[in-house]
């Protein structure tokens, strides 16, 4: 169960698992600019705790972030997920420079991995970490309030403009199955 529904629980829980405290590592090892882990590797082990889960559940992909507006080569990418394979085979690693992906959202520019974090499509995930110093750090730009209440809900940009993206994902996901106390929630 998580012991401590507050930041520094949720960073503790994340952190304090061996194989994603290498993971963090591993990403603190290739130096891009405003980088974090997000979404699910955070938000499926708050879930799994508060649901009581002993086994954690599979992650479809690690999303590391970052932003670095001087390189938008999405080789770059590629190259960073090669490393990260090389450091921790086996892992689902997908990384992205959020100085771009506006281009994919029809967004406006972000200016940063917080920004770019606001535009995902739902609240408990538009969540992160990130070393520093050789400690978690959390980035969590709209709270912590859904992910550690189980709520689920657009975030208001998504329900504003992306509402199909948003169901889409619900049903591709399975997320109400595979956590049955969360609650949808609408704005």
């Amino acid at each position: 169960m998580l012991r401590f529904r507050t930041a520094a629980g949720v960073r503790d829980l994340v952190a304090g698992v061996p194989w994603r405290r290498r993971a963090l590592e591993a990403v603190v090892a290739l130096d891009l600019p405003d980088c974090c882990i997000g979404a699910g590797f955070v938000r499926a082990p708050v879930w799994d705790a508060l649901h009581g889960y002993t086994e954690p559940t599979p992650l479809d992909d690690i999303d590391v972030v970052y932003y670095d507006p001087a390189c938008l080569d999405p080789g770059a990418e590629a190259q960073a997920e090669a490393r990260l394979r090389d450091l921790m085979p086996g892992l689902p690693w997908s990384v992205r420079n959020q100085a771009r992906m506006h281009l994919r959202n029809g967004d406006r520019p972000y200016r940063s991995t917080a920004e770019a974090i606001r535009h995902w499509l739902e609240t408990p995930t538009a969540v992160a970490v990130r070393l520093g110093d050789g400690r978690p750090g959390l980035l969590a730009p709209l709270g912590l309030d859904d992910l550690l209440d189980l709520v689920l809900r657009p975030m208001p940009y998504a329900q504003a403009h992306r509402t199909a993206a948003f169901r889409k994902r619900l049903e591709t996901k399975s997320w109400l199955k595979i956590w049955p106390q969360l609650r949808l929630k609408w704005r």
